[in-house]
């Protein structure tokens, strides 16, 4: 679709101002005497040579209103001047003409001029020759070439860079559109696993306090020994819910630099696999039994597996002493090309805590799906099993 240029400000005013630069330069041009340019001069009175020069420019300052009459103008203007013996002036601003149709007008409209100028000088030249019977009769078509053929191929360049200009903007408009997009993707993405890390580190140590804190008041008659041991494991988890909460707004806050968000924690606080005694033992401390099944040969992970599998068996550990019937088994296999660990419990009856809404299978399966690794769990024979393989990527 051929861009409305003549709407933009300030153009009309220009194409006038072209418009009566052009007339004023014919004026001049008659009165020189350039006219007329043909030798079977017809008995016309000269002035008459100002009519169609006066045409001729008006249809330069119509070139982006309405390209087509503008053409049509200038064209009979021409005719007319040259059915009088011919204007150089006139024949000159013809040449703009011309060149705005192809400039402004559209794909049809400089197909036609181009075959119709170069029909035209194809036919001089023939004539030319035919007529004088020499080879030098070619210069008839040298005119045509001149006044018609190169103002066409001028505005053909012209528009073609002007396209490619108006191509070449929506492309870095298109990209530009699309960086924001991956900005926005990037920031939702973000905000996701925030909201993940935020979910596995505050909801897992309030669920254990939830639930001390719902037995030592259901409970009557609790002695100072049970309270007190309910109090220290709401203590434990209280502390240990803050020093993991301080750790990642110090993370948000203070990133490395050139170095990811986890190469910044602090690796004498970071949440890894190696450290999963002590997440037993304060499950075994809020009421789950838990039994340990380890395979394979312990080794350093990669820290984005070792963080995530930790995370994960906590989370498994949390929604069994919250949905389970106070025990639970939990598998650690660290296999050639990667690490498995997996949760399963039977299910029973709610002892209290607060009722989920599903996030914690959901943050699970996402760091799944981050790691490429594979991620299962559902209700069986009345147990519920959780099982995660994450791939390390190297095979030991």
């Amino acid at each position: 679709m051929r861009p409305r240029t003549w709407l933009r400000p300030g153009t009309a005013g220009r194409d006038l101002a072209l418009a009566g630069a052009s007339l004023l330069g014919g004026v001049v041009m008659y009165g020189l005497g350039t006219q007329p340019q043909l030798s079977w001069r017809p008995d016309v009175p000269e002035p008459l040579f100002l009519l169609p020069l006066t045409a001729v420019c008006a249809a330069v300052g119509l070139r982006r209103v309405a390209t087509r009459g503008s053409l049509a103008l200038g064209t009979v203007a021409t005719l007319a001047d040259l059915a009088m013996g011919g204007s150089l002036g006139t024949v000159l601003v013809y040449t703009q003409v011309l060149y705005d149709a192809c400039v402004f007008g559209s794909a049809r409209t400089w197909r036609r001029l181009l075959r119709v100028m170069v029909g035209l000088s194809v036919l001089g030249t023939a004539a030319g020759v035919l007529l004088t019977g020499d080879w030098r009769g070619v210069g008839f078509g040298v005119p045509v070439v001149l006044a018609g053929v190169l103002p066409v191929l001028t505005g053909l360049s012209v528009r073609q860079y002007r396209d490619q200009a108006v191509a070449e903007r929506a492309r870095a408009e298109q990209t530009a559109r699309l960086v924001e997009l991956d900005r926005r993707q990037a920031v939702i993405a973000e905000r996701a696993r925030m909201a993940r890390e935020l979910h596995d580190v505050i909801a897992n140590h309030l669920s254990a306090v939830a639930i001390h804190a719902t037995a030592a008041l259901s409970v009557p008659g609790l002695d100072r020994s049970q309270v007190e041991s309910a109090l220290r494991v709401i203590r434990e988890s209280s502390v240990q819910g803050l020093g993991e909460m301080r750790q990642m707004i110090g993370l948000l806050r203070e990133p490395a630099e050139g170095g990811s968000p986890v190469d910044a924690s602090d690796e004498a606080t970071r949440a890894r696999l190696s450290e999963l005694d002590g997440l037993v033992d304060r499950a075994r401390a809020a009421g789950l039994a838990v039994r340990v099944t380890r395979r394979g040969e312990p080794r350093a992970l990669p820290v984005g597996v070792d963080l995530a599998a930790y995370r994960i068996v906590q989370e498994s550990l949390t929604n069994a002493l919250k949905h389970g019937a106070g025990e639970a088994d939990l598998l650690v296999a660290y296999e050639p090309a990667g690490v498995v660990v997996g949760v399963e419990n039977p299910v029973g009856a709610d002892r209290g805590a607060p009722t989920g809404a599903g996030a914690g299978l959901i943050g699970i399966r996402e760091r799944a799906v981050l790691l490429d690794g594979r991620f299962s769990a559902g209700a069986a024979r009345g147990r519920w099993r959780v099982r995660v393989e994450l791939p390390t990527g190297v095979a030991s």
